[in-house]
């Protein structure tokens, strides 16, 4: 039920500055071990341009019409159909990735579930209308099809038909709760804490389940209820509502609301009964209700909230929703869950999609934790936001790739009732180590020029040489609109060497969200600076210094009268320009923005006084491929003479942290070599809660011998506060309720020196 308002707290990550400075120089001084990267073989990504991943629903359906059912991952933060083909067999993970399928789809928004209705074996489409639910119909024949069946679902309430309410924070269960063979649907009471239960009653009328014919049949289903200010549940409750009443809608208007949960009807325990499970907003845990009742009277009897189980509960902050499908051809569904939370600077972003394998059963399912970023981990993904660009940084004679991002998320915790997260901006570097016209990017770092280390947000980079000694220096905008210099001391052919950050630099404001680039656009020899910002304008400052020593000097805040915002989405723009000479010579010139389109503009040598052309529909001519109109969120592009002298190629950033490609040939080849670092990634000791309030669990995963460790909790000056040893094969818990709330760093080392275990290092937030 939860929340009122979450934003970006970068002010109280701001306040704790000290306490992170500690902590890094903890972690890379004192306890280096622990984060060694492992030697590994470097491996090509499956879908390294498919666009990332961030706020995700799984579904089950037959694209491709060869009785398999193939995969749509629908991403919220954009709206984007991510369509993967199934080409495994039976036991095995194996998908294609078809961007080209995405067009069969209707618009969808908000969130989607797909489900058979009139049981004829084909997966239709329930998604968000405006408040309430719209359904899409599988009319495929010889290719995938659609038809709307009604853009408002409809129930009879108390005296007539009306629309089934939900908002864009609501994710309903549609399943056959009373089992008689047609979609009934579940879901929270509008202005409480109560499950509705809309039957279904197209078998009962008809004989048959083609119809969409919903009656509210019960106002609490399962007799239980959830507390209106956080996810708590209360079982046994007696329903406030007789079924010939109206609600009691003369409640104190400041009184909480229901502000958003996420549903899943499953049958848990194998007693042919519908359990329940709730995500809500705010909380990283997902509950599950088990039903005693009977078929027709759901009647929960117990709960747990730390579901799937011991080791490995699903805590994804923030607002987790669940969906069971079969991801390994066995016949038997697995889980997946991701974040359902729409607010954009919440929840975690690069490990948002958990896959739990099922070896039990579909009736009575055993979950086994498998990974926390599912397809994330084969697909070029930077967190929250991707800012691409193609430039030779280390001047080899090859274009390499950099992607800035607004932030990489770190944790979460709670201030004033209200959820916080903190997120740390990046640049991640790809080194191109093909051939002339053929590219092959390995990721070098996630942390170009360990810029984590300035804990600011929106990292934005531009690249040239500013102080002509024949390597490129580099330029970063930040969220907060000023812009940061490094300059590059490493010469010429070499990889860079940056020097200490210069803040502030030339005291140069564009507004929030400043997006630089370096090119220079009066043809005088010099780099000038174009930036766009948050209110969807380009910001010109000419370059008046010299090749070793610039001045920026301001000309104008709409440089080609370029405004990308469009009203009827958002006040903002977020624009993002990238000048670039075609292969005729001319300059070009690409935005991108808050609505995910990519713009495209002309006529802008010797007009920098006037006003830009806009050309989009000639873009797809430019890059010799078909471009889409829109791809998702807040776009950031780049195009760069990769593999064709006469052609440029387009990648495209968005807000889910990924990137698309377009050419008019193959999409180069990405490699990764970066392994997680330390033992997080063979997952030796799971800890939770964190943040934490009274106690904080540590438990072991694996086997060990010998099998005791020590757990050490360090506070901000390096002092250790709490310290125990323990049996591996047991959890500990760790009481913290006398620490003040601050960031911690918890350290579980093996106690003998010769132990082969690695030490695991984590941090812990403590909020009272």
């Amino acid at each position: 039920m939860g929340r009122s308002g979450s934003q970006t707290n970068s002010s109280s990550y701001k306040s704790q500055h000290t306490a992170y400075c500690f902590l890094s120089w903890l972690l890379i001084c004192g306890f280096s071990i622990a984060i060694t990267a492992q030697n590994i073989s470097e491996v090509p990504l499956q879908f390294p341009w498919a666009g990332g991943m961030n706020s995700c629903q799984f579904g089950a359906i037959d694209i491709n019409l060869d009785g398999k059912p193939d995969l749509v991952i629908f991403d919220r933060f954009g709206n984007r159909i991510l369509p993967f083909i199934n080409e495994g067999s039976t036991g095995e993970i194996k998908y294609s990735y078809h961007p080209e399928l995405s067009s069969l789809f209707p618009d969808l928004h908000d969130w989607v579930i797909f489900a058979d209705y009139n049981c004829d074996g084909k997966q239709d489409i329930f998604t968000y209308s405006l408040g309430g639910v719209r359904v899409f119909k599988n009319i495929s024949d010889t290719s995938l099809k659609f038809e709307l069946i009604t853009n408002l679902l409809t129930s009879y309430f108390y005296t007539g038909k009306v629309g089934i309410l939900l908002t864009p924070v609501d994710y309903p269960a549609i399943s056959d709760i009373d089992h008689d063979g047609d979609l009934d649907l579940l879901t929270f009471f509008g202005l409480g804490s109560y499950i509705e239960y809309h039957k279904n009653l197209s078998m009962e009328k008809n004989g048959n389940c083609d119809s969409l014919d919903y009656r509210l049949s019960d106002k609490c289903w399962g007799d239980f209820k959830e507390s209106e200010g956080g996810n708590e549940i209360t079982l046994n409750i007696q329903c406030p509502y007789k079924y010939s009443e109206l609600p009691d809608l003369s409640c104190n208007r400041l009184s909480p609301k229901h502000t958003g949960s996420t549903l899943l009807a499953a049958d848990l325990d194998g007693n042919e009964l519908n359990d329940l499970i709730i995500g809500d907003v705010d909380f990283p845990n997902l509950i599950a209700l088990i039903n005693g009742g009977t078929i027709d009277s759901a009647h929960m009897i117990s709960q747990d909230s730390a579901f799937p189980g011991n080791p490995y509960p699903v805590r994804l902050f923030s607002f987790p929703a669940c969906s069971f499908l079969d991801m390994d051809n066995d016949g038997i569904r697995d889980l997946v869950a991701s974040p359902f939370d729409p607010s954009f600077y919440v929840s975690e972003n690069k490990r948002s999609c958990w896959f739990y394998k099922n070896t039990g059963t579909n009736d009575h399912p055993v979950f086994q934790f498998q990974t926390d970023h599912f397809f994330q981990n084969e697909m070029i993904d930077v967190g929250t936001n991707a800012y691409p660009v193609v430039t030779d940084v280390n001047r080899d004679g090859l274009p390499d790739l950099l992607i800035g991002n607004y932030g990489e998320y770190d944790s979460s915790y709670y201030f004033q009732g209200s959820l916080k997260s903190v997120f740390i901006s990046k640049i991640s570097y790809y080194k191109n180590t093909g051939q002339p016209n053929n590219p092959s990017f390995h990721l070098v770092t996630d942390d170009f020029a360990d810029l984590s280390r300035l804990h600011g947000l929106g990292f934005y980079p531009t690249f040239a040489d500013l102080d002509g000694d024949g390597d490129l220096d580099m330029i970063i905008g930040n969220a907060d609109g000023s812009l940061t210099y490094f300059q590059n001391t490493a010469g010429s052919g070499h990889e860079p060497v940056f020097a200490p950050a210069q803040t502030q630099y030339q005291k140069i404001d564009a507004g929030s969200f400043s997006t630089p680039q370096l090119f220079d656009l009066d043809e005088d020899g010099l780099p000038d600076l174009a930036i766009g910002n948050q209110k969807g304008t380009l910001v010109y400052y000419q370059n008046t210094g010299t090749l070793v020593s610039p001045v920026f000097t301001h000309v104008t805040d709409s440089l080609g009268k370029v405004v990308v915002t469009n009203p009827l989405i958002s006040y903002d723009g977020y624009s993002t320009p990238f000048f670039f000479k075609d292969p005729s010579g001319k300059t070009g010139l690409i935005v991108g923005c808050e609505e995910g389109k990519v713009h495209y503009y002309t006529n802008i040598d010797g007009n920098l006084n006037g006003t830009f052309t806009r050309a989009d529909s000639l873009l797809t001519v430019l890059c010799g491929s078909p471009i889409p109109s829109s791809f998702g969120y807040r776009t950031a592009a780049t195009v760069a003479n990769l593999e064709d002298p006469d052609f440029m190629d387009l990648i495209v950033g968005n807000f889910s942290g990924g990137l698309n490609y377009f050419s008019h040939k193959t999409s180069p080849v990405v490699y990764t070599a970066i392994e997680e670092k330390g033992p997080a990634s063979t997952k030796q000791f799971v800890v939770y809660p964190n943040p934490a309030d009274q106690q904080v669990f540590i438990q072991s995963v694996q086997r060990f011998n010998p099998e005791y460790f020590q757990v050490t909790l360090y506070n901000s000056l390096g002092q250790s506060v709490v310290q125990k040893v323990f049996l591996a094969s047991n959890s500990i818990s760790l009481f913290v309720a006398n620490l003040t709330e601050s960031i911690y760093f918890l350290i579980v080392s093996p106690l003998s020196p010769h132990e082969s275990a690695n030490p695991f290092t984590t941090k812990i937030v403590v909020i009272h």
